[in-house]
């Protein structure tokens, strides 16, 4: 049975951060604003929890979900190395809608899915997220909806999708901007022999953003002939 709890109400948000930390350290799943769309997240260490997060949405390891973290030094634990060009990006959209692929830390015992010895770090700009975050550490999260339908802009949304596969759902109100992150892949420029950083998906962060950070090691922008295509 799963609890949906009004954030705006104070009560209600207190108890809910309370249900939300107790559910992620029972290794079930929770739902909870970002700055972007609404997320489904599970305790990034606990491999169940994670596959729990996966077959709720309908999805295989072949699609690992990103890790949200509560700032940079928890980023830094997570991977193998963070790139000048990477702090860049980082200095300029974090908190924010930019998701960074990199090379994962080696050395820690988790399992995200098929990852390849990557993982994909964001910090979000939503209040309630990062105070969760700073209380359960890094999350596992996904976008709150089945695989192949849209992302849920509401809690409401999410719990349509989700149901009773979710423990606790955190309404902040509808997503800020309702546009997913975009992703990029860094992961060359950690000793890669081509130094560059490719985009994955384009959504809240534009690669003319980008591109003003990073110049000429964003990937060159895709030829509209080929959209047209």
């Amino acid at each position: 049975m799963s609890s949906l709890f009004d954030c705006a109400d104070q009560t209600q948000l207190l108890t809910g951060m309370r249900q939300a930390r107790q559910a992620v350290g029972r290794g079930d799943l929770i739902v909870l604003p970002t700055d972007t769309v609404y997320g489904i997240g599970a305790d990034a260490f606990n491999a169940v929890a994670v596959g729990r997060l996966l077959a709720a949405k309908g999805r295989g390891r072949q699609q690992p979900p990103p890790v949200l973290v509560a700032g940079r030094t928890t980023m830094q634990a997570l991977v193998a190395e963070v790139p000048l060009a990477v702090e860049d990006l980082v200095d300029a959209f974090w908190p924010g809608g930019l998701t960074i692929v990199l090379p994962s830390q080696p050395s820690l015992t988790w399992d995200l899915g098929d990852t390849h010895g990557t993982v994909a770090v964001r910090m979000p700009a939503h209040p309630l997220a990062l105070e969760l975050l700073e209380e359960t550490g890094p999350l596992a999260v996904s976008s709150a909806n089945l695989t192949g339908q849209a992302a849920a802009i509401t809690a409401f949304d999410a719990e349509a999708m989700l149901g009773d596969s979710v423990s606790v759902y955190l309404d902040a109100g509808p997503s800020l901007t309702g546009i997913a992150s975009t992703i990029v892949d860094a992961t060359s420029l950690v000793g890669g022999e081509e130094q560059v950083v490719r985009v994955l998906r384009e959504g809240a962060i534009s690669r003319k953003q980008l591109r003003e950070v990073v110049g000429d090691l964003l990937e060159p922008d895709p030829d509209p002939a080929d959209d047209a295509a």
